[in-house]
């Protein structure tokens, strides 16, 4: 576990695609974006804050790094808890 507070947790991806590949879930389950709610303000950009943070830490913030939600099956989404892919680019 690299990261966890009251609304998410984030760890190592088990099969990474990149040298720094970490997901970012929140502790709630939520099955995907589309299931977000009104009010689920907070804790989507928490989210992207907290991948922010990860990236500094990593030491892949001034280089560049990509974030993907995969939502639904046909765009790729395999388990069905909502979470964000941090990836280096390099």
């Amino acid at each position: 576990m690299l990261y966890r507070d009251d609304l998410v947790t984030a760890f190592r991806d088990a099969h990474p695609a990149a040298s720094t590949h970490i997901l970012i879930v929140p502790n709630r389950h939520i099955e995907s974006l589309n299931a977000l709610l009104p009010g689920d303000e907070i804790l989507g950009g928490h989210l992207l804050l907290i991948a922010r943070k990860l990236a500094q830490a990593e030491n892949i913030l001034a280089g560049g790094y990509s974030l993907t939600i995969n939502t639904g099956l046909h765009a790729g989404q395999t388990v069905f808890h909502l979470h964000i892919h941090l990836k280096s680019i390099t």
